[in-house]
């Protein structure tokens, strides 16, 4: 095995956690940076040492010369941005920085992260998309009429990183009830949300396929269901197990990422409506996702294979691991029930059929699963919930 001196980006990230701890374990040294000091990631004892920079969304430039300088000072040879913010900022640096970052080109991780022309390619490949309508700009939002849509949907803008005035923000999905609320959310989104997806919302579960592409070749796969997230009526999974892989859905993502020519990990999110079965296509996120800590424990380390690849090791593909594991983030589930406590259904755009909050309350105090793995804390390596839980209290 080739040993690698790593800087993971964006350390405050349970990503990046996950990241560390696996290529520590694998023998290489890892080194971490990041906006705020100390880190989740950076508290982790396989940590060589952290450093703070620039925060890449608001000081991109910035944020690409102090990465720069940690790459001399440390002799870093291998770079692992861990967000959409850092890879945007770090990918069209490659050259000039001189390092291993194991995924493709800027373009085309541009690609696959704009939802509206990644969904018009899965589309023409017969994959089932969510029915939408698209907003270019200002003045196709004067000449919709929203009486005619079919409501509620999804108001999502077609990038999660916007650009506007050569500034970049960070955007989120938004729930719309009625025709008479739709203005004021595109209003509330701002004009670095154009192009706006206005979806037809899939009420059912979500999945997850999970896969790593190199060189044309499938080299790992893994498959969860979400069990709660933050928000609760949908976002990032605060208590999810792994699950066998629908092989369709496997196919269809493989498909869908070796003809946009991916390398690398990527998760692509889908959601089974419950009355029809019928899974579509969400998103494809082409970086290392929040709940990735699940699928190293459940066996398949995604990072140290990922690594692997890069460097030119050879692979079997990964297919197998222990299905049933169970990750549960505890301060996040602890932020799902107060969601659930502190705001009605309707303000939470719950979908019908949504557990109540006795029902939630009950799920949440069954502390034990026999699979149960709890995400950050590690008796191990016990300081990362420490800094997690000492950041979660100052919030409140």
């Amino acid at each position: 095995m080739t040993r690698r001196r790593i800087l993971v980006t964006d350390g405050t990230q349970r990503s990046a956690l996950a990241v560390v701890r696996s290529l520590g374990r694998a023998g290489h040294t890892v080194f971490v940076c990041g906006p705020r000091l100390p880190s989740l990631a950076g508290s982790s004892k396989f940590s060589f040492a952290e450093s703070a920079v620039a925060n890449a969304l608001d000081a991109p430039a910035q944020f690409v010369s102090d990465v720069s300088h940690l790459i001399e000072r440390w002799r870093i040879d291998t770079l692992i941005p861990i967000t959409e913010a850092s890879l945007l900022a770090l990918l069209p640096e490659r050259d000039s920085l001189g390092v291993l970052i194991p995924w493709p080109d800027i373009d085309s991780f541009r690609a696959i992260a704009d939802k509206r022309s990644l969904l018009a390619r899965a589309a023409s490949l017969g994959i089932a998309v969510p029915r939408q309508v698209v907003l270019s700009n200002e003045a196709d939002v004067r000449a919709l009429d929203p009486a005619l849509l079919n409501y509620p949907l999804v108001l999502k803008p077609s990038r999660s990183v916007g650009e506007h005035a050569g500034q970049r923000v960070s955007l989120g999905v938004r729930h719309v009830a009625s025709a008479g609320a739709l203005r004021a959310e595109i209003a509330a989104l701002g004009e670095a949300a154009f192009p706006l997806l206005l979806q037809q919302r899939i009420v059912g579960p979500g999945i997850g396929i999970f896969l790593l592409m190199w060189d044309g070749k499938l080299l790992a796969t893994f498959a969860h269901r979400r069990l709660r997230e933050k928000p609760p009526s949908g976002g990032v999974s605060v208590y999810s197990e792994s699950v066998t892989p629908d092989a369709e859905l496997v196919e269809q993502s493989r498909m869908l990422l070796e003809q946009m020519k991916w390398r690398g990990v990527a998760m692509v999110e889908f959601k089974r409506e419950a009355s029809t079965g019928t899974a579509y296509l969400m998103e494809v996120n082409g970086r290392f996702w929040g709940s990735l800590q699940l699928a190293i424990d459940a066996g398949v380390d995604f990072p140290a294979l990922l690594v692997a690849a890069a460097s030119g090791e050879p692979l079997p593909a990964t297919t197998s691991y222990r299905v049933g594991t169970r990750s549960r983030w505890w301060w996040g589930d602890v932020d799902h029930l107060l969601a659930r406590w502190r705001k009605d259904a309707a303000t939470l755009a719950l979908p019908a059929g949504a557990p109540s909050r006795w029902r939630a309350t009950l799920d949440f105090f069954t502390f034990w699963h026999p699979h149960d793995r709890n995400e950050v804390f590690r008796l191990k390596d016990p300081r990362p919930f420490f800094r997690e839980t000492i950041e979660w209290l100052h919030r409140r």
